[in-house]
């Protein structure tokens, strides 16, 4: 009976401290690779022109300080006229190198999906997967139109997939969609939870 009950407040304990502690370390994971690519560079780089500045924490707080100015200065210089200018002069530019163009439209474009004003994984709906219309999935449109590949009446639909971060996109007539009138982070959770997540939004 003991055994029984050490068990039961094991797994119990497993519950509550996996999601925080795996959270904990994502974001562990994603400073760490900051640091080692981007903030220790540019302290590295203010140490070498500053001499007073010894390499170390110091030298990497102030570059983290430094980067983050930079990135906002970036987002105020991007609203303004002559900054998007700028960018534009950017993009044209990338764009002319054939591989470079490849990788920088496809994270610009995820990037945009994600963060931009205008989000791409903002339209939650259900796609019917036969013609009897029984087994369907949950994913996101992301094009209503797909009329520039020559398909008429055709939509393209994104589906995450449980507990991983990938996806496919599919293209299926519009017919076979139907918009679902929930919050996309709670259909994001569901499927990637497996279908097992709570439905948080109403309270429950």
């Amino acid at each position: 009976m003991m055994i029984r009950s050490l068990m039961r407040f094991f797994f119990q304990g497993l519950l509550i401290l996996l999601p925080v502690v795996l959270t904990i370390y994502l974001v562990y994971l994603i400073f760490t690779a900051l640091n080692e690519t981007v903030f220790s560079a540019i302290g590295s780089l203010l140490a070498h022109y500053s001499p007073a500045l010894e390499p170390g924490l110091t030298a990497t707080l102030l570059g983290t300080a430094v980067t983050l100015i930079v990135i906002t200065a970036t987002g105020v210089a991007g609203s303004l006229y002559l900054g998007r200018y700028m960018m534009g002069y950017v993009d044209r530019f990338l764009e002319r190198i054939p591989l470079v163009k490849l990788l920088y439209n496809a994270l610009k474009d995820l990037f945009h999906a994600f963060l931009g004003d205008t989000k791409s994984f903002d339209k939650p709906v259900l796609v019917y997967l036969t013609e009897d219309k029984r087994i369907k999935a949950m994913g996101f449109m992301t094009r209503e139109s797909m009329e520039s590949f020559g398909l008429q009446d055709q939509v393209a639909v994104y589906l995450p997939q449980s507990y991983n971060f990938a996806g496919n996109l599919i293209i299926v007539p519009k017919s076979q969609v139907e918009s679902l009138d929930v919050a996309a982070s709670q259909v994001t959770a569901f499927v990637v939870s497996g279908g097992v997540s709570t439905e948080r939004n109403n309270g429950n």
